[in-house]
């Protein structure tokens, strides 16, 4: 008998990185391994899954950052170069290892793995993943939500809500350009929610966001089901809330299923591993080793010494974590129907780049999930926030606390001594994107694609990626400088738009620079 329901949640988002001034750029790699890791991976998982009649639903962002990257030809051209040259590293790696048995099967994984990405981008859907995944949602077996604009983190910028409502509007502006309908959800740029956030969220049409557990546990009415179903804000939009106990099994370093020893080891890679003159053609130009896609180990445990990667022993382990995942949520709402007296909800959010990218078996995992479930048992079921609602349209009215589900639970991550110096110039420059705004309201030619231009420097300037990477360590000094890039870009717009002096040359290499957003309209900053 039916006693709840489980709605996995895929946050799919890459900040937008697009260097057409070089050749080769070696942060644009984020993006070919998104593509080829994870989301044609996922991709082949829910057409299996349709292909085989089984019933499933899903939920996934397609952030408007990944969105203008799928839609790029430069982009697009630039990954088949990726993958081809992928391709020939994997018929040399075949080569390679034949007199090495425990090698030679899984080189030939990746020749086929590699081949079918290829297949799947350019002939499947024709160079456009959207195109994958708006099917999907056609078919009613996927609901896609937006994000704000570039990620922003709208708690941070409150300082100026016109901030706040440019990265909303244009969250939901693009998607509804790209995917042909409006969004129903929003996913907040690291679930980061603010009290009055949800009337922004309101005004533009969105009907369901999600926020950290604390954020709904700690609302300003006690929520009666705890995270276990929606409460709404007092806008009329509904705030759904993470399962920490979900959550825990996948994410957790210590006892998450992607650490199992049986798994594919992220960190070898022959980019690192194998001879210099061998390698050199499929690293970047200059010489600087990379992580190709090609790894040959399994993560074994906390040695050096790896064991060699069997890809059966790790899909027959993905399918023993699928039903343990899918045994526990029998339990959990087995538990929670019987004290609520409705359906629980069981929210399980994760980073969309986890499954395929970092966990090289997630999609093995997802799909066995869902086929287990549709086919085994009758305890639990998925849905999406959107059916949830539309069973039980009455929930508990309450206003969320201030979150985000970095770490602590709150704002730290993303202000804090690595990171704080960029918010003054972000305030700055949205207190002039707004004085522009108000100030020229029936531009000529120039002066709107001047206008517009500044806009989009200011909203790729307000990517919460940026004081993300730099609270983390990692890749410091690129994320520094596009910070520091869109900053520059903008002022200088910014003073040529005010002294009647605009360097036209300048504006047009920024435009193909920074082309996120075509349609923009620097309106949305007006406040008069």
């Amino acid at each position: 008998m039916l006693r709840g329901y489980l709605s996995l949640v895929l946050h799919a988002h890459l900040p937008f990185v697009r260097h057409p001034e070089y050749d080769e750029f070696l942060e644009e790699d984020w993006f070919y391994e998104a593509i080829t890791e994870t989301y044609i991976p996922l991709i082949n998982t829910f057409d299996q899954l349709i292909n085989d009649g089984i019933d499933f639903r899903m939920t996934m962002t397609l952030t408007p950052t990944l969105l203008s990257m799928f839609h790029d030809p430069l982009l697009q051209d630039r990954y088949l170069r990726n993958i081809n040259k992928l391709i020939e590293l994997a018929y040399r790696e075949v080569e390679r290892t034949k007199y090495q048995p425990e090698f030679h099967h899984v080189a030939m994984m990746y020749r086929d793995m590699f081949l079918n990405a290829r297949y799947v981008f350019e002939e499947k859907y024709g160079r456009n993943l959207t195109n994958a995944f708006r099917k999907f949602a056609e078919m009613g077996k996927l609901e896609i939500v937006t994000c704000t604009a570039t990620h922003g983190f709208l708690p941070l910028l409150q300082v100026n809500e016109q901030a706040v409502k440019a990265q909303v509007y244009m969250g939901v502006k693009y998607f509804k350009d790209v995917m042909g309908f409006a969004p129903r959800g929003i996913w907040l740029g690291e679930c980061a929610y603010y009290p009055g956030l949800d009337k922004i969220l309101a005004d533009n049409g969105i009907r369901f966001f999600f926020i950290d557990t604390h954020g709904l546990v700690y609302a300003d009415s006690i929520p009666k089901y705890g995270p276990y179903a929606p409460i709404y804000c007092p806008s009329g939009v509904a705030a759904f809330a993470r399962d920490p106990e979900s959550s825990h099994q996948v994410w957790s370093a210590e006892m998450g299923y992607p650490g199992d020893p049986s798994y594919r080891d992220f960190y070898r890679d022959v980019g690192f591993d194998l001879d210099f003159g061998y390698i050199s053609p499929y690293i970047h130009r200059d010489g600087i080793r990379k992580m190709t896609g090609i790894k040959y180990h399994s993560i074994t445990g906390k040695t050096d010494h790896k064991q060699p990667y069997n890809p059966h022993a790790a899909f027959e382990t993905a399918g023993s974590h699928a039903a343990n995942f899918m045994f526990n949520r029998e339990k959990q709402v087995e538990h929670l129907f019987g004290i609520m007296r409705r359906k629980p909800i069981i929210v399980a959010p994760y980073d969309a780049e986890l499954f395929g990218h970092w966990w090289f078996e997630g999609p093995m995992f997802i799909g066995q999930l869902l086929r287990k479930i549709a086919t085994t048992q009758n305890t639990v079921r998925t849905i999406t926030p959107w059916e949830y609602l539309r069973e039980y349209p009455k929930n508990q009215l309450a206003t969320p606390s201030g979150s985000s589900w970095g770490n602590k639970g709150y704002y730290e991550v993303w202000l804090n001594g690595t990171n704080d110096w960029i918010y003054p110039h972000l305030h700055i420059m949205a207190d002039r994107m707004v004085e522009l705004a108000n100030r020229f309201t029936t531009p000529d030619q120039n002066l709107a694609r001047a206008l517009n231009q500044a806009a989009r420097e200011l909203l790729l300037a307000q990517s919460s990626d940026w004081a993300f990477i730099m609270n983390s360590g990692t890749m410091v000094e690129y994320s520094c400088k596009r910070v520091k890039d869109h900053i520059t870009r903008f002022n200088k717009i910014y003073y040529g738009i005010m002294n009647y002096c605009l360097d036209m040359d300048y504006l047009a290499e920024v435009e193909r620079r920074d082309n996120i957003f075509p349609h923009i309209d620097y309106q949305i900053y007006r406040t008069v």
